[in-house]
């Protein structure tokens, strides 16, 4: 989904629990009177932070409180796992607004539990996506890739020395990004039935499980 501009994002986030924003680094998002989530040594945001904050939403609520976590994808693993916990008893009053300009960069499981939006002006399908133009071709072939032809992709993204955790989370999270982006721009539903076998394997490859089998059983 799309929004136009900077001013829309109180509204659209009061009519949800959880909502993400796509939106460049320099543009800047405020809510009156919301709660702000920053990393406090510019690196990540800790699961401390995010348990100080959730201690404030276990108050009972009259009228609506807004959570702003921005970058949302510096949220360290600890931090993204106890918020996405919180998510599981979600209240009506209670609306997370989580802000960044790498959606693929988020907990799978956090996205599958959000409404996505994208600055509409922002929205170029080929350039928004930041990454190496190889890694992009990778996500794209992995996003195209057929069952027979899934076993030798798998094997290239892997063939990596050192790293292939990381890398095999990186082509993944970038052929989720051009999903969400295809599909909120071409709304072809193509793209929206993959999505979830795609954040399978972003989780179960996340979640030490072993890269190729991950893969490769998730979306054949």
């Amino acid at each position: 989904m799309f929004f136009d501009s900077i001013a829309e994002i109180e509204s659209i986030a009061g009519k949800g629990g959880t909502t993400i924003f796509v939106v460049p680094k320099d543009v800047g998002v405020k809510i009156n009177g919301s709660l702000i989530l920053k990393p406090e040594d510019k690196s990540v945001i800790t699961i401390e932070q995010v348990r100080s904050v959730l201690e404030r939403t276990n108050v009972k609520q009259d009228k609506d409180m807004f959570i702003l976590i921005r970058p949302a994808e510096l949220m360290n693993e600890a931090a993204a796992n106890a918020f996405l916990k919180n998510l599981e008893e979600p209240n009506e009053k209670i609306h997370y607004v989580l802000v960044t300009d790498s959606p693929s960069r988020i907990l799978p499981t956090i996205l599958s539990r959000a409404r996505l939006y994208f600055l509409r002006d922002e929205d170029k399908i080929g350039g928004a996506v930041v990454a190496d133009e190889k890694d992009k071709l990778l996500a794209k072939k992995l996003l195209a890739a057929k069952p027979a032809d899934l076993v030798s992709l798998v094997e290239e993204i892997t063939k990596k020395k050192e790293g292939v955790r990381s890398y095999a989370l990186l082509i993944l999270g970038l052929a989720i990004e051009m999903m969400y982006k295809s599909y909120f721009l071409n709304g072809k539903e193509v793209f929206l039935k993959k999505i979830p076998k795609f954040l399978a394997a972003y989780d179960g490859v996340a979640r030490n499980g072993h890269v190729k089998l991950q893969i490769i059983s998730n979306l054949c």
